[in-house]
């Protein structure tokens, strides 16, 4: 779960709406003809013939993954030299793309390509090819197309070597500007932002044992294929090999970038063995501090966070908002469901003043929603949220968990769109949560063996600011799997238009529940539904007294 692998600790910049700047998410360019650069000649053979054969395709690389899902894993065949696995955190920052380097820089796109130098945490090699006119070409490693500042230039390095990933740059903010819009860095990781963001939270392909007894594994990419981009595209196409001991896999991108950046995602998983917590489309995020979290701040900030809520579209068309949580010990939460409609990891507070941080841009970071494509049976989103102390680590993860473990040796396809955005308004109709308060105990928290907790739940927009002018209407829906609703309270909220939800619930000693309520009047539902988990500690039992004799 940490960000180690997949990009926050390597990066040290903040932000993505700049102009690119070298720095570990920078990388390589390299331009298409055999001469520049002294570069592999095979690199500008890419005029086609009559006699060649069809275009490279996502066809290939489900082919390529179902032999390699055949054979037994191959550890040794992702190793990089000691001298760059060796490299500091320092020492790596100082590995830096050449500026005239870009990658499609000479052609008539807007696009450009970075690759990533291999060194430090990144030591699984990639090997990187460029689709130019329906060939697959490879793209040799050159030292030539680095700065290595203080950093001993690395000596006898094969061409075959590999990279460690790449970002793409594009005029996403400025038609005169090239922004960095998708990068992919570490295991099978890859951010994406839309206009105005700043990189956040991360995807994945595909997460393996996230949350389990057990050690996560984490797949990689063992070859990264870009189809050359046109003059005037307007989308980016990425294929990807994946790999691990437990799966192979193949993966196609279809990158759109915008005001909101979608990737149309295919996925092909082939496991080697059955896997009982296997992660489809994967998200990890960061949450140290919140409104309802007084306690884990640890600074002047308010806030501090990538994302604040899990949402979600449940199969049956309800829309469900769980406010994420700093725990003191793991928590993972589970929402059975069949063939759902969409769930993500989102940033709903905007405001900077909630933030105050001029170097993270918490306030700009984006929101990622996944829309599956067709029907992806029975199973669970599944929420973890780690302890941590720390913003420098990701301790949140969300996925989607199918019931039934993919059969060892088949290949199983899911499809599914993942959108980088900023706002959720526009996703439905409802009111939505804009602030809540995870529990403060009432005077009787504590009566004959009972927890009472207050919950306070703000919800605004929908057709709320309608209903203000006859509150007496709206009433609160709650009900909880433990426990008791003592109480509910409705309080108009004219100031953000909409309404403020009370509830009191009652729990024993040494119990956990799930608390859900939603806002409704005369029979029809008004907002989202809101739900946490709570907990009352056991009562500590008292030792016993020692008998005399």
């Amino acid at each position: 779960m940490h960000d180690l692998d997949g990009g926050r600790m390597i990066d040290g910049e903040s932000g993505g709406t700049a102009a690119w700047r070298p720095s570990r998410r920078g990388a390589l360019a390299l331009l298409l003809s055999s001469s520049a650069l002294g570069l592999h000649p095979a690199l500008g053979q890419g005029q086609p013939t009559s006699a060649r054969a069809p275009s490279f395709g996502y066809e290939d690389v489900v082919r390529q993954a179902q032999a390699l899902g055949e054979r037994p894993f191959d550890a040794d065949a992702a190793t990089i030299p000691a001298e760059l696995s060796k490299l500091s955190y320092d020492s790596y920052r100082e590995i830096r793309l050449r500026r005239d380097k870009a990658f499609w820089s000479e052609g008539d796109s807007d696009y450009r390509l970075l690759p990533f130098h291999l060194g430090f945490l990144h030591d699984k090699p990639v090997q990187l090819h460029v689709i130019r006119h329906g060939a697959a070409m490879p793209i040799p490693f050159t030292t030539a197309l680095f700065e290595y500042g203080k950093v001993p230039v690395p000596k006898g390095l094969s061409p075959s070597l590999g990279f460690a990933g790449f970002a793409v740059t594009t005029t996403l903010n400025d038609p005169r500007v090239q922004d960095e819009v998708i990068s992919f860095l570490g295991a099978s990781y890859f951010r994406l932002i839309g206009r105005g963001h700043h990189y956040g939270l991360s995807a994945r392909s595909l997460a393996l044992d996230i949350g389990g007894a057990q050690p996560e594994e984490f797949p990689f990419m063992r070859a990264l294929w870009l189809e050359e981009p046109a003059r005037d595209a307007t989308e980016l196409v990425i294929y990807a090999l994946l790999d691990s001991p437990s799966v192979a896999g193949a993966y196609r991108y279809v990158v759109r970038p915008g005001q909101e950046t979608h990737v149309d995602v295919t996925a092909t998983i082939i496991p080697r063995q059955t896997i009982a917590r296997l992660g489809i489309a994967p998200l990890t995020s960061m949450f140290q501090a919140g409104e309802g979290d007084l306690a884990q701040r640890s600074d002047f900030r308010p806030e501090i966070h990538d994302s604040d809520g899990l949402m979600m579209q449940a199969g049956s068309g309800e829309w469900i908002w769980r406010p994420l949580r700093n725990p003191k010990t793991l928590r993972i939460s589970s929402f059975g469901d069949t063939n759902p409609r969409g769930f993500g990891l989102m940033q709903r507070d905007r405001d900077y003043a909630n933030y105050h941080d001029l170097e993270a841009h918490y306030h700009a970071r984006p929101g990622y929603w996944i829309a599956p494509q067709g029907e992806w049976g029975e199973g669970r989103i599944e929420l973890i949220e780690i302890p941590t102390d720390n913003e420098a680590f990701d301790n949140i993860g969300a996925c989607w968990t199918p019931k039934t473990p993919l059969p060892v040796g088949e290949s199983s396809e899911f499809r599914y769109r993942l959108t980088a955005l900023s706002a959720t308004d526009h996703l439905h109709a409802y009111a939505q949560t804009q602030h809540s308060f995870n529990g403060s105990d009432l005077e009787d928290a504590h009566v004959e063996g009972h927890g009472t907790k207050r919950f306070i739940v703000d919800f605004a927009g929908g057709d709320l600011r309608y209903h203000l002018a006859a509150p007496e209407e709206v009433e609160i829906e709650a009900s909880a799997t433990a426990g008791t609703i003592m109480a509910t309270i409705v309080q108009p909220n004219a100031a953000a238009g909409g309404f403020r939800a009370i509830v009191d619930a009652r729990l024993a000693d040494g119990e956990t529940a799930d608390l859900r309520l939603f806002l409704k009047a005369r029979g029809r539902t008004l907002s989202e539904t809101w739900t946490s988990a709570w907990s009352v500690p056991a009562k500590p039992v008292a030792p016993a007294m020692p008998v005399e004799n």
